[in-house]
């Protein structure tokens, strides 16, 4: 990005897996950076790494609290990422409601924040928007084949909501927005509880574990290292065209049973998969087409092997950390964020 020295960046869902990776490049590159989480699936150790900068700035709400989101409208940003919602199929069951209320209460709270500061604004959608797809790869155009009310529509609906109040309230009200839909991402920052595919199977497998895999492995996804889909990110901010959609995602389709020889292969790690019935109804395969973001500039670099790899070191290195917090003797700690900005009306909370 040019001029990051100017930037003022919102990244609502900060302490997440790709809110952390995309406010620690913005950081990096001078950027001020106000990150706003509430923890339902983010965790304080990301928050706590940030922290060194002197540019971070932590804030905990609940964007789909209007009360809470009003504190932002005192202050001022040059772009807003609105990567706020639970992720993972596996948490719809648990966290359906939130991730409804993320993506229309929340989105609308954020759209506002970005209106009263003219700031650039990006909602995060998701590959699965499209749902159980037809067409491969899927281009932005294609509407998807979705069922609103099936076991998926917390998140499938909820994020295809966000999308058109994204469009409609963008054009109604002159505020400069795009939409990203981001397919199958993994690498460093994720937990070790994630029970997405590959920090599950590095998960499983570090713990000699059987891995799950659900029906018989033949669905296939596409992947993509986080460092790429950040750069993904930053691109469609600077390049995008207002009120434009841009799918994210890896180019090469590979099956889930491929996937997992994949892992072992390039960690070294020993294991065995257990097929199981999918616990929600399953997609038979995610393709982008990432024609778009391509003519942006943008392209694909990380390779898969390479990546698994540098995701392996950083879940042991996780593990590691919460074994030694685990048997440590127990001291009173300092706040994780000390650093508060002056003034009444900015109350910036610390956390335990």
């Amino acid at each position: 990005m040019n001029k990051t020295k100017e930037l003022k960046c919102l990244i609502a869902g900060g302490a997440g897996f790709v809110g952390t990776n995309l406010a620690r490049r913005l950081l990096e590159q001078g950027a001020s950076v106000d990150c706003a989480d509430n923890f339902s699936t983010g965790r304080k150790s990301n928050v706590a790494d940030l922290a060194r900068y002197p540019k971070f700035r932590f804030l905990k709400l609940d964007i789909a609290d209007a009360a809470s989101c009003s504190r932002l409208l005192r202050r001022r940003y040059s772009h807003v990422y609105n990567l706020a919602c639970p992720t993972g199929v596996p948490n719809i069951a648990l966290l359906g409601e939130e991730m409804l209320m993320a993506s229309s209460l929340g989105a609308l709270n954020l759209l506002k924040v970005a209106r009263r500061s003219k700031a650039k604004y990006l909602f995060a959608s998701t590959a699965e928007a499209y749902g159980d797809p037809e067409v491969f790869p899927q281009p932005e155009s294609y509407v998807g084949r979705v069922d609103p009310v099936g076991p998926r529509s917390p998140y499938e609906e909820g994020k295809r909501f966000g999308e058109a109040l994204t469009r409609f309230w963008g054009r109604k009200h002159n505020v400069d927005v795009r939409i990203v839909r981001i397919f199958n991402t993994y690498g460093p920052a994720m937990s070790p509880d994630d029970q997405r595919v590959v920090p599950q199977m590095l998960s499983r497998l570090i713990a000699g574990k059987p891995v799950p895999i659900y029906g018989d492995g033949s669905q296939t996804r596409t992947f993509l290292h986080v460092d790429d889909l950040v750069r993904g990110l930053l691109t469609v901010m600077e390049k995008g065209e207002n009120a434009e959609v841009y799918n994210i995602g890896g180019a090469t389709q590979i099956t889930i049973r491929e996937l997992f020889e994949l892992v072992k292969t390039a960690t070294g790690l020993l294991g065995n998969p257990v097929f199981e019935k999918h616990f929600i109804a399953d997609h038979r395969g995610r393709w982008p087409d990432t024609t778009k973001i391509q003519a942006l500039g943008w392209r694909q670099q990380v390779a898969l092997a390479d990546g698994i790899r540098q995701s392996h070191r950083d879940l042991l290195a996780s593990i590691e950390a919460r074994r030694v917090t685990k048997t440590a003797p127990q001291v009173k700690r300092p706040a994780l964020v000390e650093r508060r900005p002056s003034g009444p009306d900015q109350q910036w909370q610390t956390l335990p």
